[in-house]
C-alpha cells in the first residue's frame, strides 16, 4: 500500500492531474467572485482547506519526483531552483495569510489616529498601533483643466517612542515605521481627509521576495545551464536542416459604406467647397486642452472626433482637420449630412434614420424639434448594465455621438483660450460660459471665433486664405500671451502632429502582412526545391521586415515621448506592443527557422490589424496616480512580451497540424523532418513565454505590494495570469508521460493553451469584475465571434491531422524526448 501511494505521488500523471484541478479551481473562483463577491471566492476556493491541501499535494508530488527521477544527480539545476522557488513563494503567502495584518487609517486634517480598522470574518475590528499618525494636510493635484487626479498625497506627523517625525506619503511612495508600512489609498470627497492602507507583513514579504529572486535565478539557469531542457532543444535543432510549412490564410477586404439616402446637394456642396489643406494643417497645429487636461494639437482632437462620429479616419475626401473646420464653418449644412455611423438596422427602422448604417443630426429630431431618442434612452439608462440588450446599448452610443455633434455645432469642446489667472489652469472653448473673462480678454474670446469662421466662409468662395490665416495667427498670439500657468512643449506638439500624419502602425500592419506572407511562400517552395536565389530573397525579405520593425519601434518611441510614459498602458497600446514583441520573438528564431520568423511577422500584422479596429481607442490619456510606477512599466513590458512567444507557438502548432494532415505523401520524409524542427522551436518558444509570463506576473505582484501593500489579492486578472502559467506548464510537462509523447498532442495543446492568454487579456478586461477590468465593450463580442469560428476550424484541423498523423510510419514520427 505504501509503495502504491509513493508511486502515485511520484508520478507525472499526478502532476498533470493536480495542475488541471488547480487551474479549473482558479478559473471557477473568478466567476464566483463576479457573481457572489470576493469574500465568497476566498471562502469557497482560495482560502478553503481543500485548496490549501491541493497546493500541499503539489509540493509533496514535486519532492517525490525529485527523489524518484534522481533530478539532483542529473544536475537539472534550473528546473530544481524554479520549483523550489514556487514552494518558497507559497510559504511566503501562507506566512502572510497566517500572521500578516492589513487595515485602514482614516484621518481628517488636524486629527490624530493610533488605531487601524481591520476587516475580518467576524466583522470590523480595531487594533492599536505602536505609533500615532497626524494628518497635517492632504493635497489633491489634478491634471490642468480636468477633474482627473494626477497625484494625491498626505503630509503626516508620526508620533513614535516620544519623537515626532514629519513625512509625506503618496501613491507609489510608502512610509516604513516599526514594522508597519503606510500606503496612500484614497481620500475624502471634500479633500480634507485621507485614507491610508496599513500593512504589517515583514516575514511574509521577505520570504515571498526571496522566492521571486529564486525564480529569476532559476529561469536564467534553465536557459544557460548545460543540462537544461532549453539547451537540449537547441542541440537537437542543430541536427535538423531546412524549414517547411503550408499555411493557408485569407485577406479581409473592407468596402466603404454605400450611403443610400443622403442629401446629395448638401454633401456635394460641402465636398465642393473644401477647406484648403494648407490652411487646415495650420488649424490642426493649434494647441488646445483636451477634456482630460492633456495639451494636444487640434489635429489629434479632430481625428478622435471623426473616429467617434464616423468610425473612419476620413470623411469622403476630407481629412479630419478639413472635416472639423468645415463642420464649424457650415453647421447648418452638416446637420443634414449623414455623418453619424451607428450600424444598427433596428435603430434605423424604428427612428426612420437616413440609412441602415448612418444618420444625420436632424434625423434624430421630429418635425416639432423633439428628440426622438429620449424615451427609449431613459428606459435604457434605467436598466442595469447587465440587463441592456443590443438596442439599448446602441441607442446610448448614438446619443453620445449626437451629443458630440451638438456640442461642436455650439462651438464647445474646442478649448482654445487660456485664462491667465485660472487656479485650475483651465482653457475655454468659444461656446463655453465665458463670463470668467473680463475687459479686452472677454471681448476677444467672445468674438474671435465668429470672426475667424466668417473669414473661413469667405475663403471657401474666394479661395484666398490669407485673411483666415491672419485671424488664425491672432488666436495663436493670444494663446502665447495669456498662457501663464501651463508649459506647452512645442516640440511635443510638433512630434504629435508628425506622429498623427505618419500613421506608423497602419503602414507597419500592411507591410507585416505583405512581407510575412511573401516569406511564407518562399519558405514553402524552399521546402521542396531550394535554389540559390531563394536564399537571397529570404534575406532581402528579412532585411525589409527588420526595417519595418525599426519603423514600428520608432513609432512606439514617439508615442512614449508624446505621452511621457511607456506606451503600454491601455488596450490599444498593449496590442501594438504585443505585435512588436511577437516580431521580436520571430527575430529570436530567425537563424533557426525562417518559417517561424515569417509566422511571427504575419501574426504581428494581424495583431496590428486588430488594434486598428473601431473598438480599440488609440487616444493618449494621462495616467492615473497608481500607474505612475516603474514596477508597472517593467511588469507590463515583460508579461506582454510573453504573449508574443505564446502567439508564435500557437501559429507553429497550427502549421504542424496542417503538415500532419497530408498523411502519406511523396515527400513525407521532408514533411516529418520539418515538423520535428518546428516542434522543437515551438517548445523553445513556450519555455521563453513561460519564463516571461512568470517573471512578469511576479513583477506585477511587487508593483502591487509597493503601491498599496499587498502583492496578491486574487483579483481576476492576477488569477488568470496564474492560470495561464499553469496551463502552459501542463503543455510542457505532458512530454514526461510516455503515453502522451507525441507531436500531434503537443502541437494541439500549444494551440489550445492560447485560449488562456486570450481570457487573461480580453476576457478579464471586459467580462469579469475586478480592478483590472476596464468595462464591458460590446464590440469585443464581435472579436469573440471570430474566435469561435477559429475554434471550429482548429477542431476540424485537429481531426483531419489526427488521421494524417496515424498514417505516418511509427519509426519516423518518434518523439524527441
Amino acid at each position: 500500500m505504501k509503495a502504491k501511494i509513493e508511486r502515485i505521488l511520484s508520478s507525472y500523471v499526478t502532476t498533470i492531474v493536480l495542475l488541471i484541478i488547480y487551474a479549473l479551481g482558479l478559473a471557477f473562483a473568478t466567476f464566483i467572485e463576479k457573481y457572489h463577491g470576493t469574500a465568497a471566492a476566498k471562502a469557497m476556493i482560495y482560502y478553503s482547506p481543500v485548496f490549501i491541501m491541493l497546493q500541499f499535494l503539489m509540493i509533496v508530488n514535486f519532492i517525490y519526483e525529485v527523489i524518484e527521477h534522481q533530478l539532483l544527480k542529473k544536475k537539472k539545476w534550473g528546473f530544481m531552483v524554479i520549483h523550489i522557488a514556487f514552494i518558497v513563494v507559497l510559504g511566503g503567502a501562507l506566512t502572510t495569510h497566517l500572521f500578516g495584518k492589513e487595515g485602514v487609517l482614516h484621518i481628517r486634517e488636524g486629527a490624530r489616529e493610533d488605531r487601524m480598522m481591520m476587516e475580518t470574518s467576524e466583522g470590523r475590528k480595531y487594533q492599536s498601533l505602536p505609533f500615532a499618525v497626524e494628518l497635517k494636510k492632504f493635497t489633491l493635484t489634478r491634471y490642468p483643466g480636468s477633474a482627473s487626479p494626477s497625484s494625491y498625497e498626505s503630509d503626516l506627523v508620526i508620533h513614535v517612542d516620544g519623537k515626532t517625525i514629519s513625512d509625506r506619503v503618496f501613491m507609489n511612495n510608502v512610509i516604513d515605521i516599526k514594522g508597519y508600512r503606510l500606503f496612500q489609498a484614497s481620500y475624502d470627497k471634500d479633500e480634507k481627509g485621507t485614507v491610508l492602507s496599513v500593512n504589517q507583513d515583514v516575514a511574509g514579504r521577505t520570504i515571498t521576495y526571496i522566492g521571486y529572486a529564486m525564480l529569476l535565478i532559476g529561469f536564467i539557469l534553465s536557459f544557460v545551464g548545460h543540462n537544461s531542457r532549453f539547451r537540449q532543444l537547441g542541440r537537437q535543432l542543430k541536427t535538423l536542416r531546412g524549414t517547411a510549412v503550408v499555411l493557408l490564410f485569407g485577406c479581409s477586404f473592407l468596402f466603404p459604406v454605400n450611403i443610400k439616402s443622403e442629401s446629395p446637394s448638401m454633401l456635394d456642396a460641402v465636398l465642393k467647397y473644401t477647406i484648403s489643406p494648407e490652411h487646415a494643417e495650420k488649424f490642426g497645429a493649434l494647441p488646445i486642452q483636451a477634456s482630460n487636461g492633456r495639451m494636444i494639437p487640434v489635429n489629434t482632437f479632430s481625428s478622435e472626433i471623426l473616429r467617434k462620429l464616423h468610425k473612419e479616419n476620413k470623411f469622403k475626401n476630407l481629412n479630419s482637420d478639413q472635416f472639423l473646420l468645415s463642420l464649424l464653418a457650415m453647421p447648418d449644412m452638416w446637420m443634414r449630412i449623414p455623418v453619424i455611423t451607428h450600424g444598427n438596422k433596428d435603430l434605423a427602422n424604428h427612428y426612420d434614420l437616413s440609412t441602415d448604417k448612418t444618420c444625420s443630426y436632424v434625423d434624430v429630431f421630429d418635425s416639432n424639434g423633439q428628440y426622438k431618442l429620449q424615451e427609449s434612452l431613459e428606459e435604457a439608462y434605467h436598466k442595469m448594465p447587465s440587463e441592456r440588450n443590443r438596442f439599448d446599448k446602441d441607442i446610448i452610443k448614438l446619443d453620445e455621438q449626437v451629443n458630440i455633434l451638438h456640442q461642436l455645432f455650439n462651438q464647445q469642446m474646442l478649448n482654445l483660450f487660456p485664462k491667465e489667472d485660472d487656479p485650475g489652469h483651465k482653457w475655454y472653448a468659444p461656446g463655453d460660459d465665458l463670463s470668467a473673462f473680463s475687459g479686452k480678454d472677454s471681448m476677444f474670446v467672445s468674438r474671435i471665433m465668429e470672426w475667424y469662421l466668417g473669414e473661413v466662409q469667405n475663403s471657401l468662395q474666394s479661395r484666398d486664405w490669407s485673411k483666415a490665416d491672419e485671424v488664425l495667427g491672432m488666436i495663436t498670439t493670444y494663446q502665447n500671451a495669456k498662457n501663464k500657468t501651463l508649459s506647452i512643449d512645442q516640440k511635443k506638439i510638433q512630434a504629435e502632429l508628425t506622429y498623427n500624419k505618419l500613421e506608423i502602425f497602419r503602414y507597419c500592419k500592411i507591410f507585416y502582412l505583405i512581407l510575412g506572407g511573401l516569406s511564407l511562400v518562399f519558405a514553402f517552395f524552399a521546402m521542396f526545391q531550394f535554389q540559390r536565389w531563394m536564399r537571397w530573397a529570404k534575406w532581402l525579405l528579412a532585411i525589409a521586415i527588420v526595417v519595418v520593425f525599426l519603423y514600428q519601434t520608432a513609432g512606439m518611441g514617439m508615442r512614449w515621448y508624446i505621452a511621457g510614459y511607456a506606451p503600454w498602458s491601455n488596450s490599444y497600446e498593449t496590442m501594438v506592443y504585443v505585435a512588436w514583441a511577437t516580431v521580436v520573438g520571430g527575430l529570436f528564431f530567425l537563424r533557426k527557422s525562417t518559417m517561424t520568423f515569417a509566422l511571427a511577422t504575419l501574426f504581428g500584422g494581424i495583431i496590428l490589424f486588430v488594434s486598428g479596429l473601431n473598438w480599440m481607442d488609440p487616444q493618449i490619456n494621462p495616467l492615473v496616480p497608481v500607474l505612475k510606477s516603474p514596477w508597472l512599466m517593467f511588469h507590463v513590458a515583460v508579461i506582454v512580451a510573453a504573449y508574443g512567444f505564446f502567439g508564435i507557438s500557437s501559429l507553429i502548432g497550427i502549421t504542424n497540424l496542417v503538415l500532419m494532415s497530408f498523411g502519406r505523401v511523396k515527400n513525407e520524409d521532408i514533411l516529418i523532418s520539418r515538423m520535428k524542427e518546428l516542434s522543437l522551436i515551438n517548445e523553445m518558444s513556450l519555455h521563453v513565454g513561460i519564463a516571461l509570463m512568470t517573471i512578469g506576473t511576479f513583477l506585477g505582484a511587487i508593483w502591487a505590494n509597493e503601491s498599496w501593500g499587498r502583492y496578491w489579492g486574487w483579483d481576476p486578472k492576477e488569477t488568470w495570469a496564474l492560470i495561464t502559467i499553469v496551463v502552459y506548464a501542463i503543455v510542457t510537462h505532458l512530454r514526461h508521460i510516455k503515453k502522451y509523447q507525441n507531436y500531434w498532442l503537443f502541437n494541439l495543446t500549444s494551440i489550445v493553451a492560447i485560449a488562456s492568454v486570450l481570457m487573461t487579456f480580453f476576457g478579464v478586461n471586459y467580462f469579469l469584475s475586478g480592478m483590472h477590468s476596464y468595462g464591458s465593450n460590446d464590440a469585443v463580442g464581435g472579436i469573440f465571434m471570430y474566435l469561435y469560428i477559429v475554434l471550429g476550424v482548429i477542431l476540424f484541423l485537429a481531426v483531419i491531422s489526427w488521421y494524417g498523423w496515424q498514417k505516418w510510419p511509427l519509426e519516423k514520427k518518434k518523439f524527441i524526448h
